[in-house]
Formats: structure tokens, sequence, C-alpha cells
């Protein structure tokens, strides 16, 4: 996966711990994607999914989330959406509201992956 800021890796690995920068609901180069939290959500989760395939990891690899969501109203909508992607025991996360620095973006994941060599 291309970086679409400059100075910006999607994923590093680091021994058997891969390190996945802040994903945000880019669909294009500067473009936040139109759409509720949900529709965020979908977007950020098919930009870790592909960081992750880029340095051999999955979301089932995924053992820690840090999330940032715009509006703490959005919370319950994307709790609900956010199970789906890991049924059975879901990763370690803190949600936090906050502002972000992509103007549009209401949400934005950072995870840490545990896949050994």
């Amino acid at each position: 996966m291309k970086p679409l800021i400059p100075h910006f890796t999607p994923a590093k690995r680091a021994g058997d711990y891969i390190f996945v920068s802040g994903q945000l609901p880019f669909v294009a180069p500067g473009e936040i994607i139109e759409g509720d939290i949900v529709v965020h959500l979908q977007q950020v989760m098919a930009n870790l999914s592909e960081a992750l395939e880029g340095v051999g990891a999955s979301l089932s690899d995924v053992v820690k989330n840090m999330i940032w969501l715009v509006n703490t109203e959005d919370f319950p909508a994307f709790n609900k959406a956010y199970a789906d992607y890991f049924p059975g025991q879901p990763p370690a996360r803190a949600t936090v509201c906050s502002a972000l620095m992509v103007p549009g973006a209401l949400i934005e994941i950072e995870a840490v992956a545990y896949k050994p060599l």
C-alpha cells in the first residue's frame, strides 16, 4: 500500500510486532469518503486491512487498537459496527473523542498486531 500522504508508513514490522499508523477514511489521496460513522469505519477498516496485508498480517493478528472519534454521539453506532470486524475475543482497545488532523474524517484507528515471522 502506498502512503496517501508524504512521510507516512502505513505499517512497520518490529520483530513479531506490527505497528499500523493511524488509518483514516481515505478513498484516494486527500479524499475522505462521504457518509456517516459506519461508512467511515468500513473504509478505515479496509485501509487497515490493506496496511496489514502489506506486511503479511491480517485483522485477526491485531492485539490492540487506539480509536479516535470526532463525535461522542457516534460511539453506539461505531461500537456495534466495530464488533463485526473482531468476532470472538476482540483486541484490547481504547476509544477517545478528539478533533482529527484531516477535515471531514469522523474516525481514525491505529493498531498493533502480533504475527511471528
